[in-house]
């Protein structure tokens, strides 16, 4: 019989291999048949990861992954900026033992980019910035970045990111050799980067007008054309003229 902190983790970690989506619905039944408990326990869970900010609840509707709005996701990306800089600039050294896991860490992420397993890939893309802060002798961070970076996930599916997954990688190579060179000041400065690129990957709109995307929606699919210019006058025929064809003259009316 799974725990409630067991329960929550798992939704964790299917949030950072994009295996949940944001919007999906997770019906307590259905949980309590999958992790062998009771309803009582799924429910802890998902109270304790609607604190952290990864589901929302509706006293009708039920459980639901959480789905960012726009603001939301500038906070969270400033909030890891926060956070990850303020990280590095902390410590003056990091030791070897630290550089050669977070080196295996990387090492993993290339070898799931080669492969075919997307959700592996995407978690372990997103799982270095937690590894990093164990790295770094701050187990609480670490805590605290799992679900922002759980967040920011939820925000690259929702948004749309082009974010290349081998660039970001590479981005965490070069952050790694900074550290282990012991030049933190090119460390956090690469980190800045390499947030800074990811967020500027979001297809974020850039209107702030809330009814923008059902407006777009509901668009009409083939606007209506400009007026053309006024006609002159047409002269009236003579008698003797043959009709003169209206069709084009109703077919402008219209």
């Amino acid at each position: 019989m799974a725990t409630s902190s067991e329960i929550s983790e798992r939704i964790i970690e299917a949030v950072l291999a994009q295996k949940l989506q944001p919007g999906a619905r997770l019906g307590e039944q259905e949980l309590a048949m999958l992790f062998d408990c009771s309803r009582t326990i799924v429910r802890e869970a998902l109270m304790r990861l609607a604190a952290r900010g990864i589901v929302t609840v509706s006293a009708r509707r039920g459980w639901y992954v959480m789905t960012p709005s726009q603001q939301e996701a500038r906070e969270a990306f400033a909030a890891r900026q926060v956070i990850e800089l303020g990280l590095i600039r902390s410590r003056s050294a990091v030791d070897q033992a630290a550089i050669r896991t977070l080196r295996q860490h990387i090492g993993r992420e290339r070898a799931a980019i080669e492969g075919q397993d997307v959700g592996l890939r995407s978690f372990l893309l997103g799982d270095f910035h937690v590894c990093l802060a164990e790295c770094l002798g701050n187990s609480l961070l670490a805590d605290t970045l799992r679900d922002y970076t759980a967040r920011t996930t939820l925000i690259a599916m929702l948004y749309q990111s082009s974010h290349d997954a081998a660039q970001s990688c590479e981005d965490h190579a070069r952050i790694v050799a900074a550290l282990e060179q012991g030049d933190m000041a090119r460390a956090e400065a690469l980190m800045a980067e390499h947030i800074g690129t990811v967020q500027a990957h979001l297809r974020l709109p850039a209107s702030q007008d809330p009814l923008a995307q059902l407006r777009s929606a509901l668009a009409p699919v083939n606007p209506p054309q400009a007026p053309a210019a006024a006609a002159k006058p047409r002269r009236k025929p003579p008698a003797n003229d043959p009709p003169t064809d209206t069709s084009t003259y109703l077919g402008a009316l219209l």
